[in-house]
């Protein structure tokens, strides 16, 4: 892991920018993170979207984790940003939209092909990073994910035993194959779910929910879009990881 770039915020936060071989990725820590005080760790995950057009939502959360003494960090997807296209991945969200546009159903064949090559990526590059951002003095768990896609945050959780707890956000496409690595998770979860979310197929979130294997399970439900989600529910999700990462 290299830095790039590092930020200071009037709060204390300390934004760093790092790329580990060739993943771009961005770490944020607290004013108290030290060495003889390393801080818990949550990780971030956003949509395939691009760190750089994600930046403000995810420091609004980092800096949420670090007034609540944690550090955040996260990384670019496979085929975001800057980084190479995956055009099996392209052919199957041109497949997608041209289907909701039309007002089709999303077929499983397209989810799965969006969807299952990404999490097949992603999930060993988020395992890397962590071992980066464990081996740093001023971090020392447990850790936590918070964010979408649903899909990684499952297969995450479920091949990941340094992850103690989870925050998934149901707002993207699940294929029915995650169902039964859904049922593989023991550890407590906190859902969001915004009910008119317009990308999101409410009935499949709340099946995959009923699916979770965890005894602690909480699913918080909202009225409102995508990107409508409420403060008091990023609250709730602060509260959730502040029981199980002190």
């Amino acid at each position: 892991m290299q830095f790039t770039s590092e930020q200071r915020f009037d709060d204390g936060v300390l934004e760093r920018e790092f790329t580990l071989g060739e993943i771009p990725g961005i770490l944020w820590t607290p004013a108290s993170a030290s060495a003889s005080a390393p801080v818990p760790l949550i990780l971030l995950g956003h949509p395939p979207l691009g760190l750089r057009r994600m930046h403000p939502r995810l420091l609004g959360r980092a800096r949420q984790a670090a007034a609540d003494g944690f550090a955040a960090a996260t990384i670019e997807l496979p085929g975001s940003g800057d980084r190479p296209r995956m055009p099996a991945v392209e052919q199957a969200r041109a497949d997608m939209r041209r289907a909701m546009e039309a007002g089709e159903p999303v077929s499983d064949e397209i989810v799965d092909a969006l969807v299952l090559p990404l999490v097949d990526a992603a999930v060993p590059e988020w395992q890397a990073a962590l071992d980066a951002l464990l081996a740093m003095p001023e971090i020392d768990g447990p850790v936590g994910y918070s964010g979408g896609v649903m899909s990684i945050g499952v297969r995450l959780t479920v091949v990941e035993p340094r992850i103690v707890a989870a925050c998934l956000f149901a707002g993207s496409f699940v294929p029915r194959a995650m169902f039964e690595e859904a049922r593989r998770i023991t550890v407590p979860l906190h859902v969001l779910l915004q009910w008119d979310d317009e990308g999101n197929d409410r009935q499949t979130a709340l099946d995959l929910f009923d699916a979770f294997g965890s005894e602690e399970k909480t699913l918080n439900a909202n009225m409102g879009g995508h990107t409508g989600v409420p403060q008091f529910a990023g609250d709730a999700a602060g509260q959730f990881f502040a029981r199980h990462l002190r």
